[in-house]
């Protein structure tokens, strides 16, 4: 399987990469770090973890023959970057377009992806931090927020009504979307 990518889609992503990070950044700026190092924080967690959602979409869409490609949607981007300026963010950056036939349990399976990903990422995150243990503030910060973001966006993003995937896995699956909210839950209230 190769995986193909538009060059608008590298935009539109590295776009959404910034707005998001940018957004997020401004909601960090209240714990009095540098703005440009919450910058790099945002960047490495929630931007990422972005990121690595959308492309897990693209990749399992792909995976079923089907034509897969992210499209920022910016007034979402704009209404981010505006909300976070009074302490709240709606995170709508755009998504995965898919174009094909897929079944239910495909589309389940795609959509189930994205929250794959972030609970993943969280795993890591929080190995990262377990392993390395107590170290300067900016990488605690980023080992700790990546934990805590990540496996917020599978949480929110396993909320089953359309177009959220929630509303897909659960079509498809109720035991894999209980399953995946449980452990996200899990790991958002530890």
């Amino acid at each position: 399987m190769r995986i193909k990518f538009s060059e608008t889609e590298i935009i539109d992503l590295l776009w959404a990469w910034a707005a998001i990070s940018f957004a997020f950044a401004v909601i960090l700026r209240r714990t009095g770090y540098d703005f440009v190092m919450l910058l790099v924080v945002a960047g490495l967690t929630v931007g990422a973890g972005f990121v690595l959602h959308e492309l897990a979409h693209k990749f399992m869409a792909q995976k079923y023959g089907c034509w897969a490609e992210f499209k920022k949607w910016n007034f979402g981007l704009i209404l981010a970057v505006i909300m976070s300026f009074v302490g709240f963010i709606f995170a709508a950056p755009g998504a995965v377009v898919i174009g094909g036939m897929v079944s239910r349990e495909q589309n389940g399976r795609i959509a189930a992806s994205g929250a794959l990903a972030n609970l993943f990422l969280a795993v890591l995150f929080l190995a990262a931090a377990q392993i390395i243990g107590p170290t300067t503030s900016l990488i605690n910060m980023i080992l700790v927020y990546g934990f805590v973001i990540n496996a917020w966006l599978a949480l929110f993003n396993m909320i089953p009504f359309p177009p959220l995937d929630g509303s897909k896995v659960i079509a498809w699956s109720f035991p894999t979307w209980l399953a995946i909210v449980v452990v996200a839950a899990f790991m958002v209230f530890i």
